[in-house]
């Protein structure tokens, strides 16, 4: 449990919410460490010895998983066997106090367990139930198992990434970051609602209809039978020039116009071939994406006898949006991250780790970078705030139940 205390700082818009979270992977912990991160008690309820596998999926951070560092901070850890009787009246006791109940376990597993929004709303009136699963509660695909890439595949995003005829997969957890941010801003409006009602409500979030809302311009793009978008690798599928581009000394550069204006300034000031502007092949844009390969050597012949800097340069005196094409590395040690201190640490199992300060910065307060939890961590003191004596938690622990 955290030391801090409100005393010591800002009050944050959470202080004195509690969060029970029956969570694994990441959609459902990335929805509660956000929560977390505005000051909300976040108690993840964990399997004894085994816990959240998102644990086990590498050892890149020190030996800790890359997703549970990423995804797990501020919380508490109590493992739980939460099919064992004694462990149930364990969890009743929890949801006394509690505020919101999250849980993304394998469809229908919650509502067995006696944990369905039905089943608790008359016991705990007001008390705010979010589900996150692959396809939703209804439905014919309901007790389907899903998965962050198979939802990709369902949603139709793979349609459109990628190359020509190959598919490619987003390089991170896009449908379960998609499902994981609209459980968190659901809570946030159900939290506003319980002011008004004084009632809990029921999220009922599906990881489908999170990646599908994502992909309303490649779908109305595609309306009525039309043709979809081409799959354009990097680039955009229907701007040019809107990509990256190689540059003599070997690396990449990324640029994007926007309009014709934009077009002109890129020939002149860039290219430095001002009669370009007018070429009826590149005139406008549905011209320029008719013709992009041949306006693609152009540019890369242009760009042949220069640095990255120096494209850069150009793009800036032109006022045409650009961008370094960096790895981790580069992010990690980006200049404009370090110059506005976006980098907080945070303790863990591992020791002491940096974490980006989240995003969305607040005048009023501080965000919440609390440690990491190793697994269970926190379960005797859980238990001893809610009356457990030493020998029972010892005989929970000789029988399993934690």
């Amino acid at each position: 449990m955290t030391t801090e205390t409100t005393s010591s700082r800002s009050p944050r818009p959470l202080d004195g919410i509690t969060v029970i979270s029956l969570e694994h992977a990441i959609a459902a912990p990335f929805c509660t460490r956000q929560l977390a991160d505005l000051g909300a008690r976040v108690i993840k309820i964990e399997r004894p010895a085994v816990g959240d596998f998102a644990r086990g999926y590498d050892e890149r951070v020190k030996g800790m998983s890359s997703h549970f560092v990423w995804t797990n901070r501020s919380k508490e850890s109590l493992t739980l066997d939460v099919k064992d009787a004694d462990a149930q009246k364990v969890m009743e006791q929890l949801l006394e106090k509690a505020d919101i109940l999250v849980q993304n376990l394998a469809p229908g597993a919650a509502a067995r367990l006696g944990l369905s929004f039905e089943a608790l709303h008359e016991r705990f009136p007001r008390l705010i139930v979010c589900d996150i699963s692959g396809y939703g509660e209804g439905g014919p695909y309901q007790d389907k198992k899903a998965y962050d890439l198979l939802i990709q595949s369902e949603s139709g995003f793979l349609s459109v990434t990628g190359n020509g005829e190959h598919m490619a997969k987003a390089g991170c957890s896009i449908a379960d970051i998609a499902a994981g941010m609209y459980s968190y801003s659901s809570i946030l409006s159900a939290l506003l609602l319980r002011e008004r009602t004084g009632q809990g409500s029921h999220i009922d979030v599906s990881m489908l209809e999170s990646m599908v809302e994502w992909m309303g311009f490649p779908m109305y793009y595609a309306f009525e039978g039309a043709a979809p978008a081409p799959r354009a690798g990097a680039a955009h599928a229907t701007i040019y020039p809107y990509g990256p581009f190689p540059v003599g000394d070997g690396t990449e550069v990324m640029l994007g116009l926007q309009n014709e204006r934009e077009w002109a300034k890129f020939c002149t000031t860039v290219l430095k071939q001002p009669d370009l502007a007018a070429d009826e092949r590149f005139n406008i844009n549905s011209r320029r994406v008719a013709n992009k390969e041949i306006l693609r050597a152009l540019i890369a012949e242009a760009f042949s006898a220069l640095t990255r800097q120096q494209v850069i340069e150009r793009l800036e005196e032109a006022g045409i949006a650009n961008a370094s094409v960096n790895t981790m590395a580069d992010v990690w040690a980006h200049p404009q991250l370090k110059s506005r201190q976006r980098w907080s640490q945070i303790e863990s199992p591992v020791g002491t780790l940096p974490a980006l300060i989240p995003p969305a910065t607040s005048s009023a307060f501080s965000h919440r970078m609390d440690a990491i939890p190793a697994l269970g961590q926190n379960t005797a003191d859980i238990l001893a705030e809610l009356g457990y004596g030493g020998d029972t938690i010892k005989a929970f622990a000789d029988k399993g139940i934690i």
